[in-house]
């Protein structure tokens, strides 16, 4: 289908580049914002714009947060004795969701997944050791999807924290295998996250 616009043609590409957008889907929504008030669209592009300005990852467990540090490190409430070791933001939230976790996170950034060309080195996974070592963590929980890349990782985790005086446990299976955990719902996660058991290599 030919684009009689320039402009038009480059936002619809650049639209195509989300996740689960097609060019067809992105055609729709660029025609969309193109039919709202032009004010409408400029306070959409100015949010994207303060989105990548002012967003940061949180030095200590790679949250996302407006400053250094985000909310859940900085706070005095919560147990720092306690890491819970996630895939990514989105399964921050899930877990929060629950209201029945009062540690800390660790975000790896994603899974080692070979097929995707995703290796250790490419995870938060050394911060991880380096802040098992240097801070008072008693517990490292691995709060990862039960999928053949979660599971890999989880093994990978556990036999890099073997020399470390700390217990290290997954959450039950309540969540259903190959599951992503941000997909279950809060009454499973939670449960999960209160009965986990010492992690088994």
């Amino acid at each position: 289908m030919e684009i009689p616009s320039v402009y038009l043609e480059r936002a619809v590409t650049q639209m195509a580049q989300l996740p689960g957008i097609g060019r067809k889907t992105a055609m729709r929504l660029v025609l969309h914002l193109l039919r709202r008030e032009r004010s409408d669209v400029e306070a959409l592009a100015d949010s994207l714009r303060e989105l990548v300005a002012n967003v940061h990852y949180c030095r200590i467990c790679h949250n996302i947060c407006d400053g250094d540090v985000c909310s859940i490190c900085s706070s005095k409430q919560r147990d720092h004795a306690i890491v819970c070791v996630v895939e990514s933001v989105q399964d921050v939230m899930a877990v929060e969701s629950t209201q029945q976790y009062s540690g800390v996170y660790h975000v790896l950034g994603g899974v080692i997944s070979p097929m995707d060309g995703i290796g250790p080195q490419d995870l938060e996974i050394q911060s991880l050791v380096e802040r098992v070592q240097t801070e008072p963590v008693q517990e490292v929980i691995l709060a990862l999807s039960p999928t053949m890349e979660g599971d890999t990782t989880c093994f990978y985790i556990y036999r890099k924290l073997a020399d470390a005086d700390v217990k290290v446990t997954t959450i039950a299976r309540g969540v259903a295998q190959n599951e992503q955990l941000h997909y279950t719902d809060e009454a499973t996660l939670g449960r999960s996250i209160v009965d986990r058991r010492p992690f088994k290599a």
